[in-house]
């Protein structure tokens, strides 16, 4: 298989000037032929490769080197340390829109934003009619884009881009931009790419998206690589850090005021099987310590959702008649054990939130993201019980009736 894109040992480092004296140090500095002395490193040592037909997903916080390593590899900015080889042409959606001119209209744009990106006058001529459509900007196509909207630009300038169809597309948060149909159509064009044998670079904070388009991920944290490998199991493990991080800024913030609201102190989920995933007939078992302001017995209310917050099943211990026992730090503890689970394979969280005693009222929210083994190519969230019967008129009254394995073999 062919290797499109090669890092080795890359990092990038940015001079840092805080006063009037650093500034005349660094171009000293730099007039005699040495690095900056004090700088900012952005990314260091990241290695990876990518063949053609990979897809590759960039995660991590603001600042933690994502958009800096599309650039390097886009060859916008050279990196400072390490190597970088790239075998094809690369289509970069890093800053969309940032090359047009605001006083020409959309039309006249594309024809300056294709030849910039090396379409001669044919192909511009060949593809402006599939770009016109694909940006579906109607009459506003003829109008000066200084008058468009950002979500108008990211049409057009995706739109542009995505005509090329390069080997390695880079793209670094187009989702993030524009209406809810507009994505759609992203998303949509960017799997039709990837059928068709495309190199996919994507950087985007939605781990849904992430995990949607990507087989790998790769999880920044301040520069380096703190994680590299499924983009599900990636995802994961990035959700839960968040979500492990929220809970204790949180608690922070509630010792901080007198915890004067009810809290999920803690909540676990352990799967009954032998394995770290969950086996639909073993199912799991959720513990968790819900702290309660006036020594009332709080209400807990429990939650699955898909990977991509999609709600699957919700109830309470009030709807079940479940007790909790207290504790003399003023927490009270929860179990239940979720058995023979009708959910299909996949990716899944379980939400747990405080509730007043009365159940009217919610104050504190945990997830815990496990995920149900097997595979399976029922559609849907749920495995739901069926028998197959012959139609009518299509056998015999006293016909064997075919029943179907709802294990999903």
């Amino acid at each position: 298989m062919t290797t499109l894109l090669t890092l080795s040992g890359v990092g990038k480092d940015y001079a840092k000037i805080d006063t009037n004296g650093g500034r005349l140090r660094l171009v000293w500095e730099l007039l005699r032929g040495h690095a900056a002395s004090n700088v900012f490193r952005a990314l260091d040592g990241i290695g990876f490769e990518m063949q053609r037909g990979a897809s590759l997903g960039v995660i991590g916080e603001n600042g933690a080197g994502k958009s800096t390593l599309l650039k390097i590899i886009a060859g916008v900015v050279k990196p400072t340390r390490g190597s970088v080889t790239v075998n094809g042409r690369v289509g970069a959606l890093l800053e969309l829109g940032s090359g047009f001119h605001p006083e020409y209209t959309g039309l006249a744009n594309i024809d300056l934003a294709a030849a910039l990106l090396g379409l001669g006058p044919d192909e511009i001529d060949a593809k402006r009619e599939e770009i016109i459509a694909f940006a579906d900007l109607g009459e506003h196509i003829r109008d000066p884009i200084k008058h468009y909207s950002s979500g108008m630009v990211v049409r057009l300038g995706f739109a542009v881009a995505t005509a090329l169809r390069p080997d390695v597309l880079i793209t670094d948060e187009v989702l993030a931009v524009g209406d809810e149909s507009f994505q759609k159509k992203c998303v949509a064009w960017m799997e039709g790419y990837l059928e068709q044998g495309g190199t996919l670079l994507l950087c985007s904070h939605s781990m849904y998206h992430i995990q949607r388009l990507c087989r790998s991920a790769l999880w920044l944290d301040h520069g380096r690589a703190h994680m590299y490998d499924s983009a599900d199991l990636v995802a994961r493990e990035y959700l839960a850090w968040h979500e492990q991080r929220s809970s204790k800024a949180r608690q922070a913030a509630l010792s901080a005021a007198g915890a004067l609201d009810y809290q999920v102190r803690r909540v676990s989920l352990r799967a009954c099987g032998s394995g770290p995933e969950v086996d639909p007939a073993a199912g799991f078992d959720v513990d968790a310590a819900v702290f309660s302001p006036d020594g009332r017995p709080p209400v807990l209310a429990l939650g699955v959702v898909r990977a991509d917050g999609t709600a699957v099943y919700g109830s309470t211990s009030e709807i079940d008649g479940a007790a909790p026992c207290g504790r003399e730090d003023g927490s009270f503890v929860f179990r239940v054990r979720f058995q023979d689970l009708p959910l299909l394979p996949g990716h899944y969280r379980l939400r747990a939130h405080a509730m007043d005693p009365e159940g009217l009222r919610l104050f504190d929210t945990h997830e815990v993201p496990f995920v149900v083994a097997g595979t399976t190519r029922e559609l849907g969230h749920v495995r739901l019980p069926r028998a197959w019967q012959p139609a009518a008129g299509d056998a015999a009254p006293d016909a064997v009736r075919c029943r179907v394995d709802t294990a999903g073999h």
